[in-house]
């Protein structure tokens, strides 16, 4: 069997989970500032991988994590308050999809 080849660098781009963006292309991308995503960090909402040289990375799914704690912060919720939500919201679509899985295709 030969060996398995290794996966193409443009694979990584369809990738959520992989983490392409650096703190300030990311903070650039969701209108936030780098401040911001320490901060959600720090309420244990998103935990960015860490490059070799220590600089924090951010995945397009943490991403778009962040713009939906973002959007709470401006509507005036506080950081910690807007992360707990979002987690929330998170477990609860997750739930959601879980259970449509679990009942399977409808019945007529």
């Amino acid at each position: 069997m030969p060996p398995e080849s290794p996966a193409h660098p443009a694979d990584r781009l369809d990738d959520d989970d992989y983490p392409a963006y650096t703190m300030g292309r990311a903070a650039e991308m969701i209108g936030a500032t780098p401040g911001f995503l320490r901060a959600i960090g720090e309420a244990r909402l998103i935990t960015p991988l860490r490059s070799e040289g220590g600089h924090r990375r951010y995945s397009r799914y943490q991403l778009r994590i962040a713009a939906r704690a973002r959007e709470l912060v401006d509507g005036g919720t506080p950081v910690e308050a807007a992360c707990r939500i979002v987690i929330l919201e998170d477990q609860l679509e997750e739930a959601l999809r879980l259970n449509e899985e679990l009942r399977g295709p409808a019945r007529s």
